[in-house]
């Protein structure tokens, strides 16, 4: 599976409360959500980003509360995935289990350029950023964590699997 998009580049320490500001959680529709992702950082994020899209962030990105809220808006706003030189451990969990696919490559985090075109393919943990002509090589993401990012998270992931056994 490869993701290719646009590349919306933010710098380090992105917390949650940018991703999401907690003023909009008190709704967990993902639809509502998606409509305020990023807007701390970037007012016309939400509003101009595309389908496929990826958020490129620096180190720690994710850092901050543990709230769920945050991988939903990104995957809501249409985001295909994000990378970053490292992410917060607790964002980093979050993520999968809400089925958003998400790679650690400090190089090709550091050098892309907000508008780049970057293509993601996380089974291979390659990123080609096709307006600079350069690849980089990123530390796959595991099966089963792909599992979890097919089946659209991990209750998804969980309900499948609770009626493929329930079928024998």
């Amino acid at each position: 599976m490869k993701l290719t998009g646009k590349a919306w580049k933010f710098g380090d320490n992105v917390d949650t409360d940018v991703i999401i500001p907690a003023r909009y959680l008190n709704t967990s529709d993902p639809a509502e959500l998606a409509k305020h992702c990023m807007e701390d950082a970037d007012t016309s994020f939400a509003g101009a980003v595309s389908q496929g899209d990826i958020i490129v962030g620096g180190a720690n990105f994710g850092c901050g509360s543990s709230r769920e809220h945050a991988p939903i808006a990104i995957k809501a706003a249409g985001v295909s995935c994000v990378v970053a030189e490292y992410f917060a451990r607790i964002f980093y969990r979050n993520a999968f289990n809400m089925g958003l696919p998400i790679i650690e490559c400090p190089e090709a985090a550091r050098e892309a350029a907000p508008g780049d075109i970057l293509e993601v393919d996380p089974m291979e943990g390659t990123i080609v950023n096709k307006t600079q002509g350069k690849s980089y090589k990123a530390t796959p993401i595991p099966p089963f964590m792909m599992e979890l990012v097919n089946a659209g998270g991990l209750m998804s992931y969980t309900v499948q699997q609770l009626a493929q056994a329930n079928s024998k």
